[in-house]
């Protein structure tokens, strides 16, 4: 399988630091957002923390079962979950800390998802543009409940506060989903800086024109500044160029590692 991708974290207009971060493993097609919470820089530590210790237990997902990746991407995430409730324990100016993860890793013809939170991810196929997952959110659970509309939710007061995070409590059930990839989709990871300034519809427009993933992210970026910046933005694109398999299944192109700027 062959894929392009692109990422980028911007600070955004009204925070004074960044408290998200993300990994792009290309050549294990491991990618990462993390969002994280808590005063005194600890959200940037919980996010940091995640990414490094989820990609870390990962590792390659080659030659497992859908069974065996699923098992393998919950337990990176509640191994991070474990360390940052430690730290939180050990240090008093880390209590509270938490951060969202939601985990991309690319298998032969397939993919699978792990989220905690509201970081979300979408599929982009053939004009159709879809959220893959589901926020851990107060205004997610009213929408549920029929007592929201999603239009409600987005400009809701209580749309920032999640209900599920890594690293809050001892343990943490992360969702999991799995989709079959066809050449020509796109994959869109996202912190809640990005989506709650763009539309769907604005994502996908950006998302459908020419350029390629790198032009993608920054216009992005550029537009949700553009609306107010109220948050920290990452954004990671993959664009599926090819799901036949070749020797090797060397992504192309190779991109290296990423976080906070």
């Amino acid at each position: 399988m062959h894929f392009t991708c692109a990422a980028r974290t911007d600070i955004g207009i009204v925070r004074s630091g960044n408290e998200d971060n993300y990994l792009m493993l290309a050549e294990r097609g491991v990618f990462i957002v993390a969002d994280g919470m808590g005063g005194h820089a600890a959200g940037e530590v919980a996010s940091e923390m995640a990414v490094r210790i989820t990609s870390s237990q990962i590792g390659s997902l080659r030659g497992l079962t859908d069974e065996q990746a699923s098992e393998r991407v919950s337990t990176a995430i509640r191994s991070a979950n474990d360390a940052i409730f430690e730290r939180t324990l050990a240090e008093h100016d880390k209590r509270g800390m938490g951060t969202t993860a939601t985990v991309l890793v690319l298998m032969p013809g397939r993919y699978l998802i792990g989220q905690v939170g509201d970081s979300r991810a979408y599929l982009l196929r053939q004009g159709r543009f879809q959220q893959v997952t589901k926020d851990h959110s107060y205004v997610q659970e009213q929408v549920d409940a029929g007592l929201l509309t999603p239009e409600q939710a987005r400009v809701h007061p209580y749309s920032n506060v999640i209900t599920r995070c890594v690293g809050a409590s001892m343990d943490v059930v992360p969702d999991l989903y799995f989709g079959a990839l066809e050449s020509g989709d796109v994959l869109l990871l996202a912190s809640d800086g990005l989506t709650g300034m763009l539309e769907d519809e604005q994502l996908t427009r950006i998302l459908s024109a020419d350029g390629g993933p790198q032009h993608w992210v920054d216009r992005m970026v550029t537009e949700a500044n553009r609306r107010g910046g109220l948050d920290n933005i990452t954004a990671i694109v993959v664009r599926i160029d090819s799901v036949e398999s070749s020797t090797g299944e060397h992504p192309t192109p190779a991109a290296a590692a990423g976080g906070t700027s």
